[in-house]
């Protein structure tokens, strides 16, 4: 294993994910999502159409690009922030997800970006959290706060965080000024803060 604890295969999985979605994204950027077939995406990712399929239920999931790891990845992040409320350790764990994957794969977001922009519906599901890492962040989030797994607040906090990244991954689709990051870290403080009153608008801002 490397010193991040990856072994090969897992190295060799994540590559061969990275390829399928490369190859969905490119392909639709040239040809036009809704043109697209499963095996021409698994021809130009070199691998079989039984393979894509190991991967992805569906060339939608290929194009969002949803890692089934970054649920028990962030509910980790939660538990080992040195310091905070459980909301700032919430907070500060998905932020960090946002920044890694980015950094790790930021020519992927980039052009996931501009191919989204031809299925609006898909924005909805893009960074969205399924349920399994719903119920995993919100029993991390239950224990940083020292609540029972069943208590209300872990759920909603989790399903607001999820909304807010539904918002943000929307927003920064169709804008090219702004930053996923701090759209989404904007989204958190407004649900800190409450929604019960609106903020006041500032110009140049993300807002």
């Amino acid at each position: 294993m490397n010193q991040s604890g990856e072994s090969l295969r897992d190295r060799k999985k994540r590559r061969t994910r990275a390829a399928l979605e490369r190859a969905t994204l490119r392909l639709s950027a040239e040809k036009g999502f809704d043109h697209v077939t499963v095996e021409e995406i698994a021809a130009e990712a070199d691998v079989s159409v039984r393979t894509f399929f190991n991967y992805f239920a569906s060339k939608d999931d290929a194009l969002i690009g949803a890692d089934p790891e970054s649920g028990p990845r962030i509910a980790g992040r939660v538990l080992a922030v040195a310091a905070g409320t459980p909301f700032e350790a919430f907070r500060a764990a998905v932020l960090a997800e946002i920044d890694d994957e980015l950094n790790n794969a930021r020519d992927l977001w980039l052009l996931r970006k501009n191919v989204l922009m031809q299925r609006p519906d898909l924005l909805v599901r893009a960074f969205a959290s399924s349920a399994e890492a719903e119920q995993l962040l919100s029993a991390a989030v239950a224990e940083r706060a020292g609540l029972p797994a069943d208590h209300l607040y872990p759920w909603l906090l989790v399903s607001a965080a999820t909304a807010a990244f539904r918002c943000s991954v929307s927003r920064w689709a169709g804008d090219d000024n702004v930053a996923l990051g701090d759209l989404f870290s904007e989204a958190l403080d407004l649900i800190g803060a409450g929604l019960a009153h609106a903020p006041h608008h500032h110009e140049g801002g993300p807002s």
